[in-house]
């Protein structure tokens, strides 16, 4: 199985979560996450191309490659992978998002078939993946809609994740439970799994390494924190609480048919570019939109 972290930053922490149950459950499990990085890490806005990347283990494809401990970008920056294929001891995968839903599809295929995965899990931390675009706390969609998006192209089987309801204090826990609804309404619900208290310290060593805030809060949801804290500099609050600790399994058709809107909007985009103007076109900011702005 490949289970690949779909928000970038942080989200390969999430893939992890999954990537443990399956191999608890006796299936091998590769995990990996996308080039782009929170700002504090990366400044330049976007995501990275693998030809911006260094220290590559291995490039499969134009848009996948594997990570090794000190792959880094522009600048020196570690990516996230790079870190998780540190606390692993093996490679991680590295997606490159820039070269839009179709082209992302047919490298993951061919990435699973080299990697003899026979199973896709797209896994995103927190549920703005299911955004309608409407959101109030909504901040970060195109990486989520791009990445959703190749599941309409791919070959390989595919699951949605989602992991952390409301973790990155963007969509509440109420609007992710009320779109995963949705889905589950559009018979797309494939079944859930709780972070249990001896996977538990499996992610909290990827925590310590790899920085990521979200991931950090569906632990504590997990480990039976309740109530309401601050990320992102006190700029966004989580509701903490059991629900943060579920991933919910979902097919990714069925979310693209229902709840997942953006996702479904972007499906025939040429590049993350093009996807990008869609989403402005429909009146949705995006993640890259700010990071454009604040590097202005």
């Amino acid at each position: 199985m490949l289970c690949v972290g779909i928000g970038g930053g942080g989200d390969v922490v999430g893939a992890l979560a999954a990537a443990d149950l399956a191999e608890r459950l006796g299936t091998p499990a590769i995990v990996g996450g996308i080039t782009w990085e929170r700002r504090p890490i990366d400044p330049l806005p976007g995501p990275r191309t693998l030809d911006e990347a260094d220290g590559l283990a291995e490039r499969l494809n134009e848009a996948v490659a594997l990570a090794g401990p000190e792959t880094s970008g522009p600048g020196g920056f570690l990516f996230a992978e790079a870190r998780m294929a540190a606390v692993l001891g093996e490679p991680t995968v590295l997606v490159d998002p820039n070269v839009g839903p179709r082209a992302v599809a047919a490298a993951l295929d061919d990435a699973a078939g080299r990697l003899e995965c026979d199973l896709l899990v797209l896994l995103d931390v927190g549920g703005d993946v299911l955004a309608h675009g409407d959101e109030p706390g909504l901040a970060s969609p195109l990486a989520d809609a791009v990445m959703l998006a190749a599941a309409a192209h791919l070959r390989t089987r595919a699951v949605l994740g989602v992991f952390g309801a409301g973790c990155d204090g963007e969509l509440t826990p109420a609007e992710v439970l009320e779109r995963v609804s949705e889905v589950a309404l559009a018979d797309g619900m494939l079944g859930a799994w709780a972070l249990t208290p001896d996977a538990a310290p499996r992610l909290e060593q990827a925590i310590a390494a790899v920085p990521t805030e979200a991931s950090a809060m569906a632990l504590r949801c997990a480990r039976g924190w309740h109530g309401t804290a601050t990320i992102r500099n006190g700029r966004r609050t989580v509701e903490l609480g059991p629900v943060g600790g579920i991933t919910f399994f979902l097919d990714p058709a069925a979310a693209l048919g229902s709840a997942a809107r953006l996702a479904a909007a972007v499906v025939d985009a040429g590049s993350l570019l093009e996807a990008d103007e869609i989403l402005a076109a429909r009146g949705v900011r995006t993640e890259l939109a700010y990071e454009r702005e604040a590097a202005a």
